[in-house]
């Protein structure tokens, strides 16, 4: 019905530009006539397309909602300079507080749109855009820049973009076929506090610490399980090494670390220099890496393996019953012994100041027996030399009756192994 009389009011008008009129007033009334008739031409085009629907292929007709004019004291954005996206982010922080019915935004040279917008395949959007809390499928044309707020962009097939895009708490897509002549920027959601994670609770940091402190020393006893099972000898050896020539194995330790990194420099740049060195250089580097960390990690759990035997043959000394003495055994009243301060630490360590005096003088001690077994290890050739292990001493003076401690108010000691004796016979 409205179509009709559209019709008719087109008809009236043709033949009012029929009567006579000025010559002077011809040409003024002739473009008048033909702006009007192109415009109830679009109104006719755009009450059929309603009755009959979206063509196919183009965007169902959206119903944005326009925000209402800016006052004096409302948001202003310019979207002109797309190049700094977190200064244009922190421009729309005033927006976060907002509900959408208190939204006012004016965009200098373009428009804003709240909530999902989409442009049709045959429209065309004259300078910039932005989209507030709402996606932005693009089908036509946007003459300008593009920025969504809290959305997606997607720029469809046959939708050209002739400026930048940016994307503030969003992602953008351009599907095949889509055109962006500028660059496309996105900002991801900063993740809030909430988000991040609560803060843990004393006792349930301590459970986590002490589930890895368990994992470590169980790491540790395996490592030493196999070495003292394939590597007795060396194994002995090295910790000999350490209790008879601590300090000459941690200064060599010690040395052994600042030349570490030096050495390996120079094994590469040797092999470098040959043909066949260069054939050679991923397997010399992995072979180099993997004898540090055996002489790290088999230094310390040689350390660990002193400290028990010291500890286990004192007892025994005593008159202690602690079973048929073993590497197996020494190994683990030493590990118990090293990880004691990390224990204390995974207990107490959420305690403010304690905590942390704990956990430096765990990181301190487990350094200088580190260090000291990493000597060690470099000292007796992984065991191969046992000049520094303390093995010129008779076999008897590391018995446990040498280790007995000397009884006191006056009674005498018994002569210890190795000492002079009287002739047979003699007084």
């Amino acid at each position: 019905m409205r179509a009709r009389n559209r019709a008719f009011a087109t008809l009236a008008l043709l033949l009012a530009i029929s009567r006579p009129a000025a010559a002077a007033d011809r040409g003024t009334a002739a473009l008048t006539a033909a702006r009007d008739i192109w415009g109830i031409i679009q109104q006719l085009r755009g009450d059929h397309e309603a009755q009959d629907g979206p063509r196919p292929g183009q965007a169902p007709a959206a119903h944005p909602q326009p925000m209402p004019p800016a006052g004096p004291s409302d948001l202003t954005i310019d979207l002109s300079d797309l190049s700094r996206p977190a200064a244009i982010e922190s421009r729309f922080a005033p927006l976060n507080r907002l509900a959408e019915s208190q939204i006012r935004v004016t965009v200098p040279n373009g428009q804003a749109r709240l909530g999902n917008y989409s442009v049709g395949s045959d429209q065309t959007v004259r300078g910039h855009l932005l989209v507030v809390r709402g996606d932005a499928d693009i089908y036509g044309r946007v003459q300008g820049n593009l920025v969504a707020l809290d959305g997606n962009v997607t720029v469809h097939p046959g939708a050209v973009i002739a400026g930048d895009v940016l994307v503030v708490h969003g992602v953008a897509r351009v599907v095949d076929g889509g055109v962006v002549d500028g660059e496309i920027r996105t900002l991801s959601a900063a993740v809030p506090a909430a988000a991040a994670g609560a803060p843990v609770s004393a006792l349930a940091l301590t459970v986590r610490r002490l589930a890895g402190l368990a994992g470590v020393a169980m790491t540790l006893a395996f490592l030493g399980l196999g070495l003292a099972t394939f590597g007795h000898h060396n194994l002995e050896i090295v910790s000999d090494t350490v209790s008879h020539s601590f300090g000459r194995a941690f200064v060599t330790g010690l040395l052994g670390q600042v030349l570490l990194l030096p050495t390996f420099g120079m094994v590469v740049v040797g092999l470098v220099l040959s043909v066949a060195g260069i054939l050679l250089l991923p397997f010399a580097v992995v072979a180099y890496v993997l004898l540090a960390v055996i002489a790290i990690v088999g230094g310390y759990l040689a350390v660990a393996h002193a400290m028990g035997e010291t500890y286990v043959r004192r007892r025994m000394a005593r008159g202690v019953t602690m079973g048929a003495p073993s590497s197996y055994r020494f190994l683990t009243t030493g590990l118990v012994a090293t990880l004691a301060l990390w224990a204390a630490w995974a207990l107490f360590g959420w305690v403010p100041v304690a905590g942390d005096l704990i956990r430096g003088a765990a990181i301190l001690v487990t350094w200088l027996l580190g260090t000291a077994g990493f000597g060690a290890a470099l000292l007796s050739r992984a065991g191969l030399r046992e000049n520094f292990a303390g093995r010129i001493i008779p076999p008897e003076a590391l018995t446990d009756e040498y280790l007995w401690a000397t009884p006191q108010f006056g009674v005498p000691a018994v002569r210890r192994p190795g000492g002079a004796r009287s002739p047979i016979g003699g007084p």
